[in-house]
């Protein structure tokens, strides 16, 4: 039986693998939905994917309610979507202040950093700008490393910080940094000045929903048996 979550998404896209925590967290049966962001020039790019989002990128949650459906878009909207509806376990602390820090660091990954390496940020320097592999790999390392240094500061400085970003379990702020530390990777980034941002990541990848999520894990992993292209994806 089709399950009542379809999440359209990208293996290796850190932003439906942000999601795809959340809702193993949740323990959510969705069935996914590949989205080739590379074959044929980017199967998020053609009518049929821009008809289920607009802005042509994913994730995208399907929910089917009495064969009257609805799509929703933004992997934050989406993971305080499933927080508001599934309330356990929470993705959010109880108390408005350490809402406001948890969402603090998830917002300093997905607005400050991932946006600028994400595909069409760097597909955009190669091709329009006609910026080198180098370059463009040199661009997406500088804006991890500065935002990666104020997570650093932010966690290593706060009596907050537990195994996780905020507390011993994991909330909305783990299920955006551990993508990101996996994007930081793939781009060769040192991670040593950032001892307690890697620290809280192993944590958070041996615990069952992150192993589930990660991106080897997905049915669409196995179309990249070969080495991984060039172009890096966001």
């Amino acid at each position: 039986a089709r399950a009542m979550l379809q999440l359209y998404s990208y293996f290796r896209s850190s932003a439906a693998y942000r999601l795809r925590i959340a809702l193993h967290l949740k323990g959510l049966a969705f069935d996914t939905v590949p989205v080739h962001l590379l074959k044929g020039g980017g199967e998020q790019l053609q009518s049929a994917y821009r008809a289920i989002n607009p802005a042509a990128l994913v994730p995208a949650l399907h929910i089917d309610a009495d064969n009257d459906g609805t799509t929703l878009t933004q992997s934050l909207a989406i993971m305080e979507y499933l927080d508001e509806t599934h309330p356990q376990p929470p993705l959010l602390p109880a108390d408005a202040l350490g809402r406001a820090r948890v969402r603090a660091l998830a917002l300093t990954v997905a607005c400050d950093i991932h946006p600028l390496n994400n595909l069409r940020v760097l597909t955009y320097l190669s091709g329009e700008l006609q910026a080198s592999g180098d370059a463009r790999n040199a661009w997406a390392r500088h804006w991890m490393a500065l935002g990666f240094a104020t997570l650093e500061q932010h966690l290593a400085n706060d009596a907050a910080t537990g195994l996780c970003c905020h507390g011993d379990t994991p909330t909305l702020a783990d299920c955006c940094v551990v993508p990101q530390v996996f994007n930081a990777r793939r781009f060769e980034l040192d991670l040593a000045p950032y001892p307690t941002l890697v620290r809280i990541a192993e944590h958070c990848e041996a615990l069952p929903a992150f192993i589930a999520a990660h991106p080897a894990q997905q049915p669409d992993a196995a179309s990249i048996a070969r080495p991984l292209p060039s172009t890096p994806t966001g």
